[in-house]
């Protein structure tokens, strides 16, 4: 991996590695690893784990592996795993390796079998509940099972009987013997491993016995000599087990953990469990429905590679809590597309507009810039012609004040194109605006007419020349900033976060637009083509508006 030329603001992190360094720790090496459990699709709070472990290691010409921790194949697949590769690789980040916690699967039954002969770890009967009753609480001590003393050499017996599929599932689990008092529950004799009859989606049914994850998680660190084991901080009180297990078994490899603040994010929960029920329960369309905290739902949304790991650094890393406004996510993504995405012309909820004194076969090619900063996206061809769509918004018969668009008898500016007046309104029976008649100044094209000062400039789009489009309009998913405190988070899904516009206008120019394209339809908002559009029917995805600056022009 090549080391990055610009030097990021610091944090905490970034120092103890830094002088790990120095100290010529770990060799001189910095290795670290991204380890999802492949049982969903990531969300933007692994984005914030992906960019810092990928970031710690290309800032200091290291190492950085793409670990599957796939030891409860009863919520994996092949399809998490999938995601999960095809997410960090369009965040833009090479893993060193790609590995998978079942891949050591062998090494570490063989290191619970040392454990066992060291008298460190036993087979114990009680059940789960049993076991979460002689466990203690925070204020009174754990209780040692019957089984803690077993010998040795029955431990061992046990073990590889479970191992050979001898018993049910649940009926034994391996445990560590550590200390049923100690202050720290994580401490008060974990389980190692557990019975599962499942198959799993890489080693199929070779394993009817699964390691538990704080045991795989450290040893499969230390086989793949990772220095520095970032995780969050829900993971501070596992850090002694961390170590006891490799202090036990003496690996040559002591990866040191380290432990930051996850991230929380306003309006949305990142709980997998929480983000599969809102998909199983079909309150969204899918796991990358753009409403979504997961990357492949704020892919489809338009948010860029870029905007989100500007968003990871702007957030930065600490070892406190804390809510992140969602206006923090919603500036980078503003500010990345406001540079980089192409104008264009879209007509949301269409009014139509014949221009009366236009020639009526006449169709003018108008050259608008792609983008009013940057000449290097040159530049595209808008027709225009007798006929057009404006917005409906963008006319009023009783204009409020300061209303600076098309009314009864007054002027406008086409963007790009002519001053028009609006002359006469056409209604149908039920007494609903269906047409407006209007006139344009051919003098006008480009700048406004000699003496007259024009305020308002609109947009358009030819009605010959323009394409049907759908149009999704997205807003948060949920109606409170923290959702996850509520007592039910269903309760609080935002039922107006998809509104549907069918009926759409956009210009020609779009009808080549793909997946990788993001436009700033003018005055509207930012938006990107969806993953459901064809050439017949093109279906577009608001991904944010334009920035609050009060009234249209």
């Amino acid at each position: 991996m090549q080391k990055n030329d610009i030097s990021p603001p610091s944090h905490f992190i970034r120092q103890i590695v830094a002088n790990d360094l120095q100290s010529h720790k770990h060799h001189g090496k910095v290795v670290t690893r991204f380890p999802p459990e492949p049982n969903g699709y990531l969300h933007i709070g692994h984005a914030k784990s992906i960019c810092l472990n990928f970031g710690t290691a290309l800032e200091n010409n290291g190492a950085c592996n793409l670990r599957f921790d796939d030891t409860n194949p009863e919520k994996e697949s092949i399809e998490y795993m999938e995601s999960i590769q095809r997410d960090v690789a369009w965040l833009g980040f090479e893993w060193t390796q790609l590995c998978h916690a079942s891949d050591y699967f062998e090494v570490l039954y063989q290191h619970a079998v040392t454990l066992i002969e060291k008298g460190l770890a036993y087979v114990d009967s009680l059940s789960a509940e049993e076991i979460r009753l002689y466990r203690g609480t925070l204020t009174q001590p754990g209780k040692e099972s019957p089984d803690r003393n077993r010998s040795i050499a029955d431990n061992l017996d046990l073990f590889a009987r479970m191992r050979a599929g001898e018993f049910a599932d649940g009926q034994y689990v391996l445990r560590a013997k550590i200390d049923m008092a100690s202050p720290n529950i994580n401490l008060r004799d974990p389980a190692l491993y557990r019975i599962r009859r499942v198959h799993h989606q890489r080693t199929g049914d070779a394993w009817c016995i699964y390691p538990m994850y704080d045991y795989t998680h450290c040893i499969s660190d230390a086989i793949e000599g990772i220095t520095h084991s970032l995780c969050t901080l829900e993971f501070e009180d596992h850090r002694p087990l961390y170590d006891w297990v490799l202090d036990k078994l003496q690996t040559p490899c002591h990866p040191q953990q380290i432990e930051f603040a996850r991230l929380q994010l306003e309006y949305t929960i990142v709980s997998k469990r929480k983000l599969n029920q809102l998909v199983t329960e079909k309150h969204v369309s899918g796991w990358d429905d753009p409403r979504m905290p997961t990357i492949a739902g704020l892919r489809r949304a338009g948010f860029t590679p870029q905007a989100i790991k500007d968003f990871c650094e702007r957030i930065g890393i600490t070892k406190q809590n804390s809510w992140i406004e969602m206006g923090v996510l919603e500036y980078c993504i503003r500010e990345d597309l406001n540079t980089n995405a192409l104008r264009a012309m879209a007509v949301l909820e269409p009014l139509r507009v014949v221009i009366t004194n236009y020639p009526d076969e006449k169709v003018e090619e108008l050259t608008l810039s792609n983008h009013p900063q940057r000449e290097e996206l040159g530049k595209r061809i808008v027709p225009f012609s007798k006929t057009i769509f404006i917005e409906r918004e963008d006319f009023s018969e009783n204009p409020p004040p300061k209303y600076k668009r098309l009314v009864l008898g007054a002027e406008v500016r086409l963007r790009g194109a002519y001053v028009i007046c609006c002359h006469e309104v056409i209604k149908n029976a039920a007494g609903e605006i269906i047409e407006l008649h209007c006139t344009y100044d051919e003098n006008t094209l480009g700048k406004n007419p000699e003496g007259r000062k024009v305020k308002g400039v609109i947009h358009w789009v030819s009605q010959a020349h323009s394409c049907p489009a759908e149009v999704r309009l997205y807003e948060r998913l949920f109606t409170v900033a923290q959702p996850d405190n509520e007592e039910n988070f269903l309760e609080v899904v935002n039922p107006h976060s998809l509104q549907i516009l069918k009926e759409c206008r956009v210009e020609a120019s779009l009808r080549a637009a793909t997946s990788e394209n993001r436009y700033q339809f003018e005055r509207t908002g930012y938006f990107c083509v969806d993953s459901d559009s064809t050439v017949e029917k093109l279906v577009f995805n608001r991904t944010v508006t334009l920035r609050d600056n009060g009234e249209k022009d």
